[in-house]
């Protein structure tokens, strides 16, 4: 599982459209939502990379957590 900060995310439809993006990208991802800290959780077959583009395909550029 990685985790990402995800700064433009802000409201429930910001979590939608970053949701759409990784589903569609590895439909049996596992996602996990922190509004308040702006952060996202994923556990994926994708790459880290793929992760990130993925959602930066989607309007929100991301970086992952160390």
């Amino acid at each position: 599982m990685s985790k990402f900060s995800v700064p433009d995310m802000s409201c429930g439809h910001c979590k939608a459209t970053i949701e759409t993006a990784l589903l569609d990208a590895d439909a049996g991802a596992e996602l996990s939502f922190d509004m308040e800290a702006r952060e996202v959780e994923v556990d994926s077959t994708l790459a880290t990379a793929e992760v990130l583009a993925a959602m930066k395909d989607a309007g929100y550029p991301a970086s992952e957590i160390a």
